[in-house]
C-alpha cells in the first residue's frame, strides 16, 4: 500500500505534503533553532568592568589568566540571587522582632515595667515637690524675721528668700505673656491632611501648581495608607549569621559582636 491510499491519512486526502511543509518551516526559521529567546535583556547586577577586574586580580595568584566575560555575569547574577536571599531572612527575622502578641487571646501580662517606671517618676517628682515646699517655708520665715541682731546665716536665707520670690515673679509673667500671644493668636485650626492641590485621577496623584484647576477634578478626602517600613538593624544582622552555617564562625560576625 502507498501512504496516499490510507484512507486514515487526513493530510493526504486534503493534498497535504507533510515532509514538504515540515522543510518549508525548517527553512523560514532555521535562525532561530538552537537559539535563547528572552524577554528582556540581559544586564549584569554589578558593574561588568570593575567586577572583571578583581577576578581578574584574584584568578592572576592561581594561575589563571583569562576570565570570559560568561563567568563575570554568571557571578554578578549570583551575588544578586544571595543578596536576596540574604535580604529576605533578615527581613523575616526583622518582622519576627517588632511582632507584637498583645492582642493574642493567649497573651498574658505578667509585668509592666513601663508603668511602674512612672511610678517611681511621680514618687520622685512628689518628693522633690514636698522639699522644695518645705524650703520655700524656711525662706519665707527667714524672710518675714525681724531680728535686729542677725547672723550670717539669717542674712543668707532672706537673700535667698528674695532671690526665689523674684523668680517666681519672673515666671509669673512669663506665663501672662504666654497666655496674652495664645488669645492674640487666637484659635490653632487643625492641619488638613490632603493638601488641596493634589487630585486623583485614575488612583494617580497629579499636583497643581498655582491655583490654576482646569476641571481636572476635586481634591480628594482619602486619606492614603501610611506604608509600613521595615527597619532593619545590625541585631538582625548579627541574629542571622549566627544562624548560617558560613558564617556563624566568621570573622565578619565577630566583627559585628564588638561594634
Amino acid at each position: 500500500y502507498r501512504d496516499d491510499d490510507d484512507i486514515n491519512d487526513v493530510a493526504s486526502m486534503a493534498g497535504v505534503n507533510l515532509n514538504e511543509e515540515s522543510a518549508r518551516i525548517m527553512a523560514t526559521n532555521s535562525d532561530l533553532v538552537g537559539t535563547q529567546i528572552q524577554s528582556c535583556k540581559d544586564e549584569p547586577f554589578l558593574a561588568a568592568i570593575p567586577l572583571h577586574k578583581r577576578i581578574l586580580e584574584m584568578a592572576k595568584k592561581l594561575g589563571i589568566t583569562d576570565v570570559p566575560a560568561e563567568v563575570v555575569t554568571f557571578i554578578s547574577h549570583a551575588t544578586q540571587n544571595r543578596l536576596r536571599t540574604v535580604i529576605e531572612k533578615v527581613t523575616v527575622i526583622t518582622q519576627h522582632r517588632m511582632e507584637s502578641y498583645k492582642d493574642d487571646e493567649w497573651y498574658e501580662q505578667a509585668t509592666d515595667v513601663r508603668s511602674q517606671l512612672k511610678f517611681f517618676e511621680q514618687l520622685e517628682r512628689l518628693e522633690k515637690q514636698r522639699k522644695d515646699e518645705q524650703e520655700r517655708e524656711i525662706l519665707l520665715k527667714a524672710a518675714k524675721s525681724r531680728s535686729r541682731q542677725e547672723d550670717p546665716e539669717q542674712a543668707r536665707l532672706k537673700q535667698k528668700a528674695k532671690e526665689m520670690q523674684q523668680q517666681e515673679l519672673a515666671q509669673m509673667r512669663q506665663r501672662d505673656a504666654n497666655l496674652t500671644a495664645l488669645a492674640a493668636i487666637g484659635p490653632r485650626k487643625k492641619r488638613k491632611l490632603d493638601s488641596p492641590g493634589l487630585l486623583t485621577i485614575g488612583g494617580e496623584g497629579l499636583s497643581m501648581s498655582g491655583g490654576s484647576q482646569a476641571g481636572l477634578g476635586t481634591p480628594s478626602s482619602r486619606q492614603y495608607a501610611r506604608q509600613k517600613i521595615t527597619r532593619v538593624n545590625l541585631r538582625d544582622f548579627i541574629f542571622y549569621m549566627e544562624q548560617e552555617r558560613e558564617t556563624s564562625h566568621s570573622l565578619l560576625l565577630y566583627r559585628a559582636l564588638l561594634k
